[in-house]
């Protein structure tokens, strides 16, 4: 019995009781429950009496005895124990508790998913780096977290679309452009440029594909220099971060916005709405009237866009196509763009508490990290990946909250031992696989599962811990909050060890023949390794089979 189906065989009680007249509340869709925090009080609790006993005019013990009643009577619950001023604790009997590892090895991958979000539609935008360097430490995070988010929020039911917005637009990339060419005719740096031997190389592909453009001078060499060193260092990003295993389904130009109007649109449309006024000749927007602490030029004296009217353009582009939630991750440095964003969204017609979302990120440091030799003054993505390992990396990132800074230790990342958990983790599911492989040779089979056989205490708690992933995922995603997968999975990783260190898979010595225990508890290493494989794929961490 998993914990939803217990949930429904609660709802289903209450509905009982409220037809035969016993109570009378309004049923709610979803009966909450938990695993108490001693497993003396049981498999499963609830304080759905002490929600609705008052409401049903009742003390809640007494609204908490006809529901334990009730339960009782269902197939699977082995004892139903009310405890304080009304928890039901409930325990089941070996047989259900012992039905989920089937359960889950039937289920596969598709368990852990749930519709906590169905219906919702989400535009989630991470990363965004300026096109003119590489990716660097200060993107890590939000690769990382990004991505897992994505993941999570789509495993419980959001539709969402993960998009990289592209500032390719404005003096930067002519300054970018200066500094290809300077390079290539050994120049020095023009002021303002971009140093690093990374330029030199994009000088060297750029001419490898177009030899026409080292012979013309700054001028006609400027416009052609800034397309094709832009593509280069694009596709470099775009490696990169394919080799992180982040992916992205939208890479969004921000100089589409100018060039096909939006963001004159954009301006357009907000005056209609009644937020833009005219001063000194600049086109202001009033978004003070939403929490901002000042009012935002979008055109200015001279006729020029800001950066903040592409920004307004771009949110409706969103809006637009289709995006009721919009989610943007920003660095640690990006706090005063939060109530700017909101505005934003309020001048658009939106709900700024429920149509936008901004997370702010806190740095990560990583010691004994050294500048890149490329770039010169940062430290490299694609160096902390050859350096620690895309997996290390993704899982210590996804570990933490947010907004709580991290300090890395790639020696520690680097140890095949159990303090380091993204290797307690993988390890567990290594050697749950190990197992199963052991158990095939010694004629061990799936056939014949009987849950009751699952007695043992470890086996009582690793079910109780997988029957948690569902719910644990549903609450990464609706808090944006992955880390609660990764210690989720460090749960069930010593849950697992103690178990394989408490029971056998196998017969132990040669005369010993194979039991129907024996392939039950193959059912149950299975069901560890499906739920360690799936949460370690919403990190985008592997599981390898072997280590």
């Amino acid at each position: 019995m998993t914990p939803e189906e217990l949930s429904a065989a609660i709802s289903a009680c209450l509905t009982e009781a409220v037809t035969a007249g016993e109570i009378s509340v309004e049923v709610p869709e979803t009966v909450r429950v938990d695993r108490p925090k001693s497993r003396e009080h049981g498999d499963w609790a609830t304080n759905i009496a002490l929600q609705l006993g008052k409401k049903a005019g009742m003390a809640p013990r007494d609204f908490a005895q006809i529901l334990a009643t009730r339960l009782a009577s269902v197939p699977g619950v082995g004892a139903v124990d009310i405890a304080g001023p009304g928890f039901l604790n409930i325990t089941l009997d070996a047989a259900a508790a012992g039905s989920l590892a089937r359960t889950i090895v039937e289920k596969g991958s598709a368990y852990g998913n749930n519709d906590a979000l169905a219906g919702h539609v989400v535009n989630m935008e991470f990363v965004s780096a300026n096109p003119t360097g590489p990716l660097h430490i200060g993107h890590t995070r939000w690769a990382a977290l990004g991505d897992a988010i994505s993941r999570v929020l789509r495993a419980s039911g959001a539709k969402v679309t993960s998009e990289y917005y592209i500032n390719d637009a404005g003096n930067q990339m002519n300054v970018f452009a200066s500094s290809v060419y300077n390079r290539i005719h050994g120049l020095p740096v023009p002021e303002g440029g971009y140093p690093g031997e990374y330029i030199k190389e994009l000088g060297d592909t750029v001419l490898a594909g177009n030899p026409e453009l080292g012979t013309l001078d700054e001028a006609q060499a400027i416009p052609a220099l800034r397309d094709a060193a832009y593509k280069a260092q694009l596709e470099d990003i775009k490696s990169t971060l394919a080799d992180f295993g982040v992916s992205f389904d939208v890479f969004f130009s921000e100089t589409t916005l100018h060039e096909g109007g939006a963001v004159a649109d954009a301006v357009a449309r907000l005056r209609e709405q009644g937020h833009i006024f005219d001063l000194d000749g600049a086109v202001w927007l009033r978004t003070t009237d939403f929490g901002d602490d000042k009012d935002r030029v979008l055109i200015r004296a001279n006729g020029e866009p800001t950066y903040f009217a592409a920004d307004a353009a771009y949110y409706l582009s969103k809006k637009d196509r289709g995006f009721e939630e919009k989610i943007y991750l920003l660095g640690a440095d990006h706090h005063g763009y939060v109530n700017r964003l909101k505005a934003i969204a309020a001048c658009a017609g939106d709900d700024k508490e429920k149509n936008i979302e901004v997370l702010i990120g806190q740095l990560i440091s990583v010691n004994g990290a050294k500048l890149s030799k490329r770039a010169g003054n940062i430290i490299e993505l694609r160096d902390l990946i050859n350096w620690i390992g895309a997996d290390a990396l993704r899982y210590s990132l996804a570990r933490f909250p947010a907004d709580s800074p991290i300090a890395l230790d790639p020696e520690q990342l680097k140890k095949n031992t159990n303090d380091n958990p993204v290797f307690y983790v993988q390890y567990a599911h290594a050697r749950s696989c190990a197992a199963a492989r052991n158990a095939a040779a010694k004629g061990a089979t799936r056939d014949g599962f009987d849950a009751a056989l699952l007695t043992d205490p470890t086996e009582n708690e690793l079910l109780a811990v997988l029957g948690q992933f569902p719910s644990v995922v549903a609450g990464a995603a609706e808090f944006r909050e992955p880390h609660r997968i990764a210690r989720y999975l460090e749960q069930v990783a010593g849950a697992y060890h103690s178990w394989y260190a408490a029971t056998r898979i196998t017969p132990v010595g040669e005369g010993e023949a194979v039991a129907p225990v024996h392939g039950t508890r193959l059912w149950l290493n299975d069901a560890a390794t499906t739920v360690l494989a799936n949460g370690l794929e919403l990190l985008g961490v592997s599981a390898p089979e072997r280590m």
